[in-house]
């Protein structure tokens, strides 16, 4: 396979299709279901997943309103909103929507009469649902009315039978000195047995009014009456169900003794203004007990009636819930179908659509094969034909990926689309990505939880990949392949840490022979050895521990930081070539190459230079590398005795710095001055039209440069302006040298996270587990369990969630800001192919 298939995205082409109209609807399904086109059209009629964002289209001038297809997607519309319709109401029931089984691409029509069918279907349901809807609100509400009358009857019944004991609450409700109403003759008939209402002209009302209300009724009441009233009111404890909402509300039965008409009747409609609900109740016993016998009878006969008409509603919206997710497929398809249609041009002469789109040049094929198929299984003697169009436009970007890669993709897509035919960054990501995250996480025993966990999202993904799944879940989901080399890379580098939780691996012979001293009364460590791999186990506990840790991870950051972004240059060539941009090689590639491994190539080569010397063995004690670095700038070609690394190193560092300095100038000033010169030699030959003179230079084999370099200029800018080119170049020279210093310091972040990651785990260590291992009997069995619990939680919690997203936030910013920006552009637009997979997963998410 060819580097340019691995490095770059698909090579794309703009194809015409000339449809037959007898088989348009048929032949855009079946490219739905293939997903390899993304139709042009200027208007995309707020659908930017049907259609692309190009600049040119088949209908420039046609505004959504009026396109050919407009009825159509009308009447999808108006069967959608029956569909949600019957969601909402499936929803309301409980009822479980059966799934789709099968394949998604066997579900679709096949003529205008089936999904005429279909529609009717669907408003016969609706019309039975919505009259059986209508039906049962009916029945609710006249349930409810003679349950809140039930209560009614019963509270004002117990009130009446306690009437004598309530004598004197009416006599004192009533006898104030502002409005005496009751007589005292008329007292004495109350005191001498049942009270006479209609003797005294006292009227009551009685309702039933929601709970929240009542202190509001009250205070009202008492203001508006001046007090001249009795009040009384009774809970219901039976739920009670209001039938426009569907919710459950507490109400109160309440029963108000008043003197006079005018009083009553201002009761009522201050009870009405606060929504309650007031039923007539007789004074006499006997006729309320026969209303109450006459209500019960009514509310058993109403219940059987409302069980059955739920059944029916039930079993009717049953049998929608088996067909809706079958229904939403075909009309989310076939809305799609139209709407990709109104993107076409009708060729009235040829009576056929006339379709452009960008594909991939090597599925061209398979589009080809669906067109004949299309051609077969319809019977229409008129084939559709597909045309390969030369053109200038740039296509959008198409990188093809697998449920491995997509994950690392997306993370390049997250910085920018790559430019059309740019070197990916997508294809390395896969393995610096998760192995810098490694770099700051290096834990045996935490990448081991890590990879579990992946693990179990891969065994199960396809249990898992369901719609509707949680934000956050679907984030982790969706990334669990990153999330496993994530892990695997943690174990390794935990491996040569020598770090499980913590705590060292001994797993070869350590490197150091511990003598006990006499003297000093401690053990002393001489070296007799080299432990295999990793960091001798020894070290831990040592107290210069930190010191060599800090000194190892600090220049182990900046060699592989100075390794990603050299071969981040080293890309830029393939962009350079492709993009037959060879003069850019000479004057930005070399030089910057130059200036990188100069300064800090070198410095990468000093620090492993100093790794490889034995100074035990040495007379010399090692020197400090900053100042080395600092003085070869303050001091060039001078190196003191206490810096010196090798023989003859001044001169080899005056030389680089010379070098280094040399580039920088030859950055700032050489693309633009061969541009220039280039310019004037093509306008000499008496070329003056940019486009024209571009395209004919890039065919001229005298051109000493190739005519590449002209051509890049001429067909990005109108007109040759060598000012604004100057500027451009030393923006670009500044940021690179100042990038060089930055980036290369940026990852000292490697360095910093990996050292608090590994205290971090090593204080949880001591302040949970280490405190109880010592303790023996029942206490400090339980003691190590709640010590071991709490560890583990707190492990997961900060160690492996919060640590970890960290580190993979840093890891990421290497790879946006330090590496892609060496080389990588990402100004593309991503190809977004007609499909039906991806419509009907973005309405199910």
């Amino acid at each position: 396979m060819p580097y340019s298939s691995l490095f770059r995205s698909e090579e794309m082409s703009l194809i015409q299709l000339y449809i037959p109209q007898e088989t348009a609807q048929l032949t855009v399904a079946e490219l739905g279901e293939l997903g390899l086109i993304q139709f042009r059209d200027v208007r995309n009629s707020g659908l930017q997943f049907f259609t692309s964002k190009d600049s040119l289209g088949l209908n420039p001038d046609v505004n959504a309103f009026q396109r050919a297809f407009v009825k159509e997607i009308r009447r999808f519309d108006e069967i959608e909103r029956h569909l949600r319709f019957f969601t909402a109401q499936i929803a309301k029931s409980e009822i479980e929507i059966r799934p789709l089984t099968g394949d998604a691409s066997n579900v679709r029509i096949r003529n205008a009469n089936e999904i005429d069918d279909l529609e009717d279907k669907i408003m016969e349901h609706e019309r039975r649902i919505t009259q059986m809807n209508s039906s049962y609100e009916t029945l609710m509400k006249q349930y409810l009315e003679l349950t809140e009358a039930k209560h009614v009857l019963r509270e004002t019944a117990e009130f009446f039978k306690k009437a004598e004991s309530r004598q004197d609450d009416i006599r004192s409700s009533f006898d104030e000195p502002t409005a005496p109403l009751l007589e005292p003759d008329s007292l004495q008939d109350i005191e001498q047995g049942e009270p006479s209402f209609h003797q005294l002209n006292l009227g009551f009302v009685a309702g039933v009014i929601p709970r929240t209300k009542m202190q509001t009724f009250e205070r009202i009441l008492w203001r508006a009456l001046r007090g001249n009233l009795y009040l009384n009111y009774a809970e219901i404890d039976e739920p009670i169900t209001d039938p426009s909402t569907d919710e459950v509300v507490e109400k109160n039965v309440f029963i108000i003794f008043a003197h006079g008409r005018e009083l009553l009747n201002k009761i009522r409609k201050i009870s009405e203004s606060l929504g309650a609900t007031l039923y007539p109740v007789d004074s006499n016993h006997e006729s309320r007990r026969e209303k109450l016998t006459e209500v019960m009878g009514k509310i058993e006969d109403l219940n059987s009636v409302l069980q059955n008409t739920k059944n029916a509603r039930i079993s009717e919206l049953a049998k929608v819930a088996s067909n809706l997710a079958v229904w939403v497929t075909i009309v989310k398809k076939e809305k799609a179908i139209y709407h990709t249609m109104n993107l076409f041009n009708y060729d009235v002469s040829r009576k056929c659509l006339i379709a452009e789109g960008w594909c991939p040049k090597n599925d061209i094929e398979q589009i080809q094969n669906a067109l004949r198929k299309v051609t077969e299984e319809s019977g229409s003697t008129v084939p559709s034909i597909l045309n390969e169009l030369r053109t200038t436009k740039e296509p959008p970007t198409f990188q093809r990926v697998n449920k491995f890669t997509s994950g690392f993709q997306e993370i390049v897509d997250a910085y920018g689309v790559a430019k059309y035919r740019e070197v990916n960054p997508g294809l390395f990501t896969i393995i610096t990505f998760p192995f810098l995250f490694a770099i700051m996480f290096g834990d045996f025993g935490h990448g081991a939880l890590v990879t579990i966990a992946a693990l179990y999202l891969i065994i199960r993904e396809k249990s898992l990949d369901k719609p509707g799944k949680n934000e956050m879940f679907e984030m982790f989901f969706g990334g669990r392949y990153i999330i496993l080399l994530m892990g695997l890379f943690s174990m390794y580098t935990g491996f040569v840490y020598n770090d499980m939780f913590s705590r060292p691996l001994e797993l070869f012979s350590s490197g150091f022979k511990w003598n006990y001293n006499n003297v000093t009364g401690q053990y002393e460590g001489h070296q007799v050895g080299v432990y295999p791999i990793g960091i001798d186990p020894a070290w831990h506990g040592s107290e210069n521990y930190l010191v060599f840790t800090n000194s190892y991870k600090m220049k182990m950051s900046v060699i592989l930081g100075v390794l990603q972004m050299s071969f981040g240059i080293v890309l830029t060539v393939f962009n350079y070539t492709y993009f037959r941009k060879a003069t850019s090689i000479y004057t930005e590639f070399i030089p910057q190459m130059l200036f990188m491994q100069c300064i800090f190539g070198y410095l990468a080569f000093t620090i492993i230079y100093k790794w490889s010397i034995n100074w035990n063995e040495s007379d010399q004690s090692p020197p400090g590398l900053l100042n080395m670095l600092i003085y070869m700038f303050l001091q060039p070609g001078t190196v003191s005795e206490k810096d010196q690394l090798y023989p003859g190193q001044g001169l080899v560092q005056a030389t680089l710095l010379i070098i280094a300095l040399t580039c920088v100038p030859f950055m700032l000033l050489a693309k633009p001055l061969i541009l220039r010169h280039e310019y004037k030699k093509i306008r000499a030959q008496g070329y003056h039209n940019p486009q024209t003179d571009a395209t004919r230079v890039s065919t001229d084999e005298n051109n000493e440069y190739g005519g590449a370099v002209v051509a890049e200029v001429m067909l990005e800018e109108e007109e040759f302006d060598f000012s604004e080119i100057m500027i451009h170049q030393v923006i670009h020279t500044i940021e690179f040298c100042l990038g060089c210093i930055s980036n290369t310091a940026s990852y000292l972040r490697l360095w910093a996270l990996s050292l608090a990651h590994a205290q971090l785990s090593a204080v949880l260590w001591d302040m949970t587990l280490k405190p109880t291992l010592g303790m023996k009997g029942v206490f400090g069995i339980i003691a190590i369990v709640i010590a071991v619990t709490l560890w583990l939680t707190l492990t997961i919690a900060i160690l492996l969630l919060m640590e970890g997203l960290s580190a993979f936030l840093h890891a990421l910013r290497l790879h946006w800001v330090e590496f892609n920006n060496k080389f990588y552009e990402g100004t593309g637009r991503k190809f977004e192919p007609f499909s039906f997979r991806r419509i009907l997963r973005e309405q199910e998410d």
